[in-house]
C-alpha cells in the first residue's frame, strides 16, 4: 500500500543495497550438529580475506540495534540485504565465490543454508524494515528450489534469490539451458524475485596479484552478462512474469547496452542477413525485442546512484530504478546518503525522486509503506532537502563513495 505525500514531507526512503552476514561464530547454531566439530576444527584456522570484516565496524554486518541506530541516523528506513560475511565452509564472500566442487558440495551447501537462515532471523528483528536475499547453488536444482519455497515463506518482506554463480568454465550448464526450469517456475509461481548483484559469475583468475586488477574492471560486465541470457536464452519469453533486478553493477550502461542488444536481434531477424541464417534460432522464439523485455522484466538496484546516471533516468525509465546505499561497505554513502540523494537527484521532480527512493523498490520487494511511513516522517530527508543541488565543491571530501565522483564518467559497463 502507498499513501500520497504532498511535497514539503520527508522521504520514506528505502535502500535497495545492503550487505549483511553473521560473524563467523554466529552460524554454528544454524549448523545441523553432524557438522559441528567440523566447523569449529574450520573456523579455528580461517582467515578471513576482507579488511572490513576485521575493522572495528564490522560489527555492522551482523549487530541488529546498532545497524537500526546507523541506518536511521542517516536517513535510510529500510533495506534489501544481499549477503557480506563468509559463510561456513567458504574461503571467499559468497558474492565471488566459485559454486562448490561436487566433493565440496555438502558442506558447502550446509554453510549457505546456514546463513539463509540467520539471515531469516536477522530479518525478523526488525519487522517489514529487512528483506533478505537468499543464495542458493545450482549443482543440484532441486535443492535449490526447495531452498527457495522455504525462504518465501520465512521471509516477510522478502528480498528474493541472488541467481547462483554460473561462471564461464566452471562446469554447470550455461544460464539458458532447460536443467533451469524447474528454479523459473518457483520463482514465477511464488513471485519470488531474481537477483543479479555485480560479482556473480565471474571466472577464476587464478592467484597472480594483476589479476585482481582485471577482475575489478570485468567485474560489472560478468554480472551484466546474464541479462542477455536470460533474454536470448528464451527464459523471459516462457516465464513472462519473472521479474529480474540487476543490483551494483551501475546504470550507464543500459540505455546503449539495450540499443546493442535490440540491433543484434534485429540482424538475427532480418531476412536475407548472414546474421539470420547463421544465428537466429533464438530470435526468432522471441515475442518481444530485448528493450522490450527490458522494460516489462527488469529492474535496476542503482547503488549509490551518480548525478550522471540520474540523468539517464528517463532512458532507463524511471520506474525501474532503485536507489541504493551499499551499507556497510566503504563505497556505499554511509554517512553521508542525504547528500549522496541530493547529488542524484538534487533538481529532479519530487514525485520522480519518490519513485525511485520509495515506491519501486517497495513494490518490488513487498515493503509496506504505510507501515514504514512514521519512520520516515521521523528520520528520512526532507523533499525540500534532496531537492537542492549539491555542488561538487561540498562533495565530502573523507567519502570513498563512488556518488561523490570528482570527475565522473559514464562507465560503458
Amino acid at each position: 500500500m502507498t499513501t500520497e505525500h504532498v511535497t514539503g514531507d520527508r522521504y520514506t526512503v528505502i535502500s535497495a543495497d545492503g550487505h549483511a552476514g553473521g560473524d563467523i561464530a554466529d552460524y554454528r547454531p544454524y549448523l545441523a550438529a553432524r557438522w559441528h566439530d567440523e566447523f569449529d576444527a574450520w573456523a579455528a584456522t580461517y582467515v578471513n580475506p576482507f579488511a572490513d570484516l576485521l575493522a572495528p565496524t564490522a560489527y555492522r554486518s551482523w549487530d541488529s540495534a546498532r545497524r537500526l541506530a546507523e541506518t536511521e541516523a542517516d536517513g535510510v528506513v529500510a533495506e534489501v540485504l544481499f549477503p557480506n560475511t563468509v559463510p561456513p565452509f567458504f574461503e571467499e564472500g559468497s558474492l565471488v565465490a566459485l559454486p562448490p566442487a561436487e566433493a565440496d558440495y555438502e558442506r558447502r551447501w550446509a554453510g549457505l543454508q546456514a546463513h539463509n537462515r540467520w539471515l531469516a532471523d536477522f530479518c525478523a528483528d526488525a519487522p517489514g524494515r529487512r528483506a533478505g536475499v537468499v543464495q542458493v547453488f545450482a549443482n543440484r536444482i532441486e535443492e535449490a528450489v526447495a531452498e527457495v519455497r522455504w525462504a518465501a515463506g520465512a521471509f516477510r518482506p522478502f528480498g528474493g534469490v541472488l541467481l547462483p554463480s554460473l561462471p564461464p568454465g566452471g562446469g554447470l550448464p550455461p544460464l539458458w539451458d532447460p536443467a533451469y526450469e524447474p528454479l523459473w517456475d518457483a520463482c514465477e509461481e511464488l513471485d519470488v524475485v531474481v537477483n543479479i548483484h555485480g560479482g556473480g559469475g565471474l571466472p577464476d583468475y587464478g592467484d597472480l596479484e594483476v589479476a585482481r586488477a582485471i577482475m575489478l574492471v570485468e567485474l560489472p560486465w560478468f554480472s551484466h552478462r546474464s541479462a542477455w541470457h536470460l533474454i536470448f536464452g528464451g527464459v523471459l519469453e516462457r516465464h513472462p512474469a519473472l521479474r529480474v533486478v540487476l543490483t551494483e553493477q551501475g546504470l550507464a550502461w543500459v540505455p546503449r547496452g539495450l540499443e546493442t542488444l535490440d540491433w543484434f536481434y534485429g540482424r538475427m531477424t532480418l531476412g536475407g542477413a548472414a546474421e539470420a541464417s547463421f544465428f537466429g534460432v533464438a530470435a526468432e522464439g522471441m515475442s518481444l525485442t530485448p528493450s522490450e523485455y527490458f522494460a516489462r522484466n527488469f529492474w535496476v538496484g542503482a547503488s549509490f546512484l551518480r548525478s550522471t546516471e540520474s540523468a539517464l533516468r528517463h532512458e532507463v525509465g524511471v520506474d525501474r530504478i532503485m536507489w541504493g546505499s551499499d551499507y556497510p561497505h566503504s563505497e556505499g554513502s554511509y554517512p553521508y546518503s542525504t547528500l549522496a540523494l541530493r547529488a542524484a537527484f538534487g533538481g529532479v521532480d519530487p514525485a520522480e525522486t519518490r519513485r525511485m527512493v520509495e515506491d519501486n523498490v517497495a513494490g518490488v520487494y513487498g515493503f509496506d509503506l504505510d507501515a514504514l511511513r512514521p519512520v520516515g516522517d521521523r528520520v528520512g530527508p526532507t523533499v525540500a532537502e534532496v531537492a537542492a543541488t549539491l555542488p561538487v565543491e561540498a562533495y565530502p571530501s573523507d567519502s570513498t563513495c563512488n556518488a561523490f565522483d570528482r570527475h565522473q564518467v559514464l562507465r560503458s559497463w
